[in-house]
């Protein structure tokens, strides 16, 4: 008959009433009857899947109430997964592989039960030929001994699940088996419910309670659409199992337990395992736009943080000022400049003076006759090696080019991005080894999955909810974990030790009592693009010489740091956001080490970075913005490598320091944070209320005990030849600029080397030295267009002032009360005095080019002392003497400088 015969409704509703044969059949007509079968997806083949009593929903347990993309293609499954069990090669390549054919088809259907042909299991089996179908009748079937299963059959529950309960400890002796529809509990001599150590079980719709299963290699199984009430599954040396769509619930110990490495002796079954699993596995889920972390997914738990928002940059003097993703790229263009901007710096060093553009300065303090006045008198400034920088700072110039890099690096890379990138993680993503878990429910029990001893288990799209812990890898094991939710774990949610490795990607990570991701003692994962938030703790914690890649993750919204890295923790840790966090970003302390590159640490509550108590990590190309304490805490005893990151618009300073601390801070762009650029500090008194630590408190005894222990060789050697030793705290070519208070403020009791850093208007002075009991030496900095000073030298403070640029400042250009040396500087255009020396100030002053457009060249007041000798200093606009020496000091000498005044042409 031809389809268009009658409407296609019409044939819908006819159709419906076919069964599953004779829908095959109609099928094969013709492609329009094809299609017409096809179209009954969401009616007939809906009606088929969901009453058949072999399967359940095809998402239970984790989402029963969405669809399935086609109910066709599901049904299709569930019926090739439950024909598993009859692919025995080793039979269907005997000698009478013929007669074993007619048998299967003729295969006899026993009844075991109240009215059935046998009264026991036992009996049934015995009578049984391969490949009967065993049935049992509701009601409770107990067998008093353990039941031995010889030859393959198969054995299923008659009525809905929970008709039949089956008391027995079952011992597969088989190549082959399948049960279901059946409640299996434990006999009363034995919790062990089924076991084999050769042959493949088929668990299909079945209830396990208060039991174990153990299934030993090389032996192997298929669970399906099953539920454990505080049963277990104990699987050793698996070469390839699949649990699916199981519910796991109220365990004492580990629900799934995977012991040893996979077993080379593969089951015949194993092919057919890897064949369904890949043609049911889930495609790899796109996440959500980058930088948009999103606190909700439908069916992963709720979030303690709504709403979540962007992590988006703030420039500007208002934060209320959100820029567009390309301006927000544009501020991160001063710390992709480090390469270029840090050789010419050094170039420059070597090269000696360059000149100078006065108009560099964006200072408006100026009329426009003084400003009429001062280009008459104006020097041509002598100038410094980092003028040429200036006006890259002032004007925020960045190259069209570098832009759109910027954009490409700052973005949050998708999973996919990333496995096309590293070989590795993608071979781990695709692998088919050990214990194959998807789409499975774990929930309120102490304990999800353990593996050990060299065991490998994947697990894609489940849910651990209301454990002790979700996932526990250790002993050279190896765990991949895609798309599972993991929250409200009472300790952390994943927990890897003792060299376990394996690839964690594209999972929901939060709401945990400890850390998301623990990594201890010679773990090394790979930790990728994994939102990790909300938790009461760290997000993730690297700790006794663990290590790890974590990379492009969102973290946000802990409790404590982000990141916590500490005794001997070193993991890479780049690309990824970490924001909103309740303590640092990350914290790295107790000789914690790390390389820590091209993150976005942005609105966390205390620093960005902090580090302490023998930290040592490179912390190169992050952008650490907007916090609302400091950029950047080095404090007792922190140190590391601080290289080419843009700290910006933060609440507190830019970098904070203890003087006990010995970082190297190198070609950082330090700029618009609300009080100091750079601040070093003696005591944590001085700079109000910071907690001693920002990191996490977990207990980390044992690592503490072996903390002492000896690192991997390689990575020592590899780590020491990345560095520049250094035996005094160094400040080295950054650019300081636009911060509210001094651009460098120093209260110290330790030695500093303050080199070669563009100094530029910040809200204060450039420079302030309140306290500095051994020497602070300032050399070769561009110090310009400050609102007050450029320098200040506070009385019995250790100064070394060397070849700098002092320019534009509004206030003086050095004001000195203390001792030491200002050689070789250029004090030029500065709104008072070039130089004043105060109250008992010693200082020796040579070879400076010094000019004050308004005021005197150089005052000498109250008590100062010292020798003034062989200066150029120039007479500005003001009818003052250039030098005035009115210090009371009997050896304050004054000898050999030309002054000279200007006359009109």
């Amino acid at each position: 008959m031809e389809v268009g015969g009658l409407p296609a409704e019409l044939w819908q509703l006819i159709l419906s009433y076919l069964r599953l044969p004779d829908l095959g059949r109609c099928s094969l007509v013709c492609r329009a009857w094809s299609e017409l079968v096809l179209s009954l997806d969401k009616t007939r083949w809906r009606q088929l899947c969901l009453g058949c009593l072999e399967h359940r929903h095809p998402n239970w347990p984790n989402q029963p109430g969405v669809e399935p993309r086609s109910w066709r293609e599901a049904f299709k499954q569930h019926y090739l997964a439950s024909k598993t069990w009859t692919k025995n090669t080793q039979d269907l390549e005997s000698s009478n592989c013929l007669s074993l054919f007619r048998r299967r088809k003729g295969r006899r259907r026993l009844c075991v039960g109240a009215g059935g042909e046998f009264g026991s299991l036992r009996a049934a089996l015995a009578a049984a030929s391969p490949y009967d179908r065993l049935v049992l009748l509701p009601g409770v079937h107990e067998e008093p001994g353990e039941v031995l299963l010889k030859v393959p059959v198969e054995v299923v529950g008659q009525g809905k699940l929970g008709d039949v309960a089956l008391l027995a400890s079952i011992d597969q002796h088989c190549p082959t088996a399948r049960l279901c529809n059946v409640v299996f509990m434990p006999a009363r001599f034995t919790s062990v419910l089924y076991k084999t150590t050769s042959g493949y079980v088929q668990f299909d719709n079945c209830n396990f309670e208060s039991g174990q299963l153990q299934i030993h290699a090389p032996g192997t199984c298929q669970v399906k659409f099953c539920t454990f009430s505080q049963s277990s599954i104990h699987l050793r040396s698996m070469a390839l199992c699949v649990l699916e769509n199981c519910e796991f619930t109220g365990s004492e110990n580990a629900s799934v337990t995977v012991e040893g490495c996979p077993s080379s002796d593969r089951n015949w079954a194993c092919k057919h395992l890897a064949v369904l699993a890949r043609s049911c596995a889930a495609s790899m889920r796109e996440p959500g736009p980058a930088g948009c972390p999103v606190a909700k997914r439908d069916g992963w738990g709720e979030s303690l943080l709504e709403p979540v928002r962007t992590c988006e940059i703030v420039v500007g003097e208002e934060r209320s000022s959100f820029l567009s993703a390309v301006d927000a790229q544009a501020l991160l263009g001063s710390a992709q400049e480090d390469t270029e901007f840090g050789e010419s710096l050094r170039a420059a060093k070597e090269e000696g003076y360059g000149a100078l553009n006065s108009n560099s300065s964006d200072s408006d303090l100026c009329s426009d006759d003084e400003e009429d006045a001062q280009a008459v008198y104006k020097l041509p400034y002598k100038a410094h090696s980092l003028s040429h920088t200036l006006a890259d700072v002032t004007h925020g110039r960045l190259q069209s080019n570098r832009l759109h890099a910027l954009q490409r690096d700052l973005e949050l890379k998708s999973l996919q991005q990333e496995l096309q990138q590293d070989k590795e993680a993608q071979s781990l993503a695709n692998s088919l080894q050990g214990c194959i878990i998807r789409e499975c429910l774990f929930r309120d029990g102490k304990g999800g999955i353990f593996i050990y001893s060299r065991g490998q288990a994947k697990l894609e799209g489940s849910i651990f909810r209301d454990l002790t812990y979700a996932v526990r890898c250790i002993q050279n094991s190896k765990v991949i974990m895609l798309r599972n939710d993991i929250h409200h774990c009472k300790a952390s949610g994943i927990f890897l030790r003792l060299s376990a490795g394996g690839l964690i990607a594209d999972n929901n990570i939060h709401s945990n009592c400890e850390a998301g991701v623990d990594i201890r003692k010679g773990a090394n994962p790979l930790v990728l693009c994994n939102k990790i938030h909300s938790g009461l703790r760290s997000g993730i914690v690297v700790v006794g010489n663990g290590k790890g890649i974590i990379r492009s993750n969102q973290i946000y919204g802990n409790k404590e740091a982000g990141i916590y890295i500490l005794y001997n923790g070193n993991p890479a840790v780049s690309g990824n956001h970490i924001f909103q966090g309740l303590a640092a970003g990350i914290a790295v302390n107790e000789n914690g080490r790390g390389q820590i590159t091209g993150n976005v640490i942005c609105e966390n509550q205390w620093g960005g970075a902090d580090i302490r108590h023998g930290g040592d990590p490179v912390l190169r190309n992050n952008l650490i913005s907007c916090g609302y304490s400091d950029g950047v805490v080095v404090g007792e005893h922190g140190r590391g490598l601080i290289e080419g990151n843009t700290i910006y618009g933060n609440k507190g300073c830019g970098v904070w320091m203890m003087s006990s601390s010995l970082p190297h801070l190198i070609n950082n762009q330090i700029s618009h944070n609300s009080i100091y650029g750079v601040a070093v500090f003696c005591r944590k008194d001085d700079a109000g209320d910071y907690p001693p630590s920002q990191g996490a408190s977990e207990n980390f005894q044992e690592e503490r005990e072996a903390a002492g222990g000896e690192n991997d060789p390689d990575m020592e050697e590899e780590y020491l030849a990345a560095r520049r030793p250094i035996s005094v705290a160094l400040v080295e070519l950054n650019s300081i600029n636009h911060n509210g208070a001094a651009g460098l403020h120093v209260k110290s009791s330790e030695a500093l080397n303050v080199v070669a850093n563009v100094i530029h208007a910040n809200g204060d002075g450039g420079v302030a030295v309140l306290q500095s009991s051994r020497l602070t030496r300032i050399a070769d900095n561009s110090i310009s267009c400050n609102s007050r000073r450029g320098v200040l030298v506070e009385a019995e403070c250790q100064v070394e002032l060397r070849g700098n640029g002092i320019y534009d400042n509004s206030s003086h250009g050095i004001v000195s009360k203390g001792a030491g040396v200002i050689v070789e500087n250029d004090i030029i255009g500065n709104h008072r005095c070039g130089l004043q020396l105060l109250q008992a100030a010693d200082m020796k002053v040579t070879n400076n080019r010094i000019q004050s457009f308004r005021d005197y060249g150089i005052a000498l007041f109250d008590e100062a002392k010292g020798l003034v000798q062989e200066n150029l200093i120039f007479q500005g606009r003001s009818k003052k003497s250039i030098l005035r020496p009115m210090s009371n000091a009997e050896d304050c000498i004054i000898q050999n400088n030309v002054l000279l005044t200007f006359k009109k042409r």
